[in-house]
Formats: structure tokens, C-alpha cells, sequence
């Protein structure tokens, strides 16, 4: 038998491993959600106990492969700034219109420390209420967005 990962009734995610035990209410989990989200995926118990690996989602086979990928999808929320529309003032706090990949957003900027650097280019910004924001490349940006941007670092 192979493993396998499935919706229950309810919607909850359900593991079966190699050897058939049913395991409910699991959750996929990448190991490294920004710095390298194709590597390192989990698949954790109720109690957050590891019940399978996986080194590299994009070598994990179909059916399987989309199933991983639908519940992180479901457990993540990183929208990526592609444009900086507006800032309200160049002062903190300020509140920012951004160009997400999941649409158009508006928050407040409460300090400068509330943008990170993680590693080379990648920053995360956070807004007041704790919603966080991924630049993967600032110097990808539009100039407009760049311009900005650099007000705040």
C-alpha cells in the first residue's frame, strides 16, 4: 500500500501511511517557507509529531505532489508586494497601498523596524495587525516602488 493524503468528511486532512494507519486532522508544513519553499516539507500529527518528509515538494509524484501543495496553501498566508501604490507619508506610522500576488492591500506601518531584512534581498514587512508581507527582491520593483521603498531602510 502507498501512502496517501486525503479530505475527510469534514473537510481535515487525513494521512495514510505506508503501512495503512489512518492518521486525522494532520498538517503540511514547509520547513522553510520563504527562504526555500520548494524543500522540506512535513507532514505533522495533532500533536506535532512527524509522520512523513519530504526533501523536495517538486520531486514528490501527482496526485500527491498538488495535495501537498493545496494544504500549505491552505495553512500560509505571505501575500508578495509586487508594487508599492502609495505611502501616506514618508514618516512612520504611515499607511501603505501595495499590488500583492493576492490583490490590492492597504495597512499601516507602525516603524521602520517593522521591515526585516531575512537573507540577501528577501524582507518581510509586517503591519500593525501582525499581517506579514514578503519582497522577495526589492530590486526587482518597479522605480516608483524602489523610491519608496528605500525612504524606509
Amino acid at each position: 500500500m502507498s501512502a496517501q493524503l486525503e479530505r475527510n468528511p469534514l473537510g481535515r486532512w487525513v494521512w495514510t501511511d505506508a503501512r495503512g494507519m489512518r492518521h486525522e486532522q494532520v498538517v503540511v508544513v514547509r520547513a522553510y517557507p520563504v527562504t526555500a519553499p520548494e524543500q522540506g516539507v512535513g507532514i505533522m500529527d495533532a500533536e506535532g509529531h512527524e509522520l512523513a518528509w519530504f526533501d523536495r515538494l517538486d520531486q514528490v509524484a501527482q496526485p500527491l505532489q498538488a495535495l501537498l501543495r493545496e494544504a500549505v496553501a491552505e495553512r500560509e498566508f505571505l501575500p508578495e508586494i509586487q508594487r508599492l501604490l502609495d505611502v501616506s507619508s514618508l514618516v512612520t506610522p504611515s499607511f501603505w497601498t501595495v499590488q500583492t500576488d493576492r490583490g490590492q492591500a492597504r495597512f499601516m506601518l507602525k516603524g521602520e523596524e517593522d521591515i526585516r531584512r531575512l537573507t540577501g534581498k528577501t524582507l518581510i514587512v509586517s503591519d500593525v495587525d501582525g499581517v506579514q508581507y514578503l519582497i522577495r527582491d526589492p530590486l526587482a520593483l518597479d522605480k516608483h516602488s524602489r523610491k519608496l521603498l528605500d525612504r524606509f531602510m
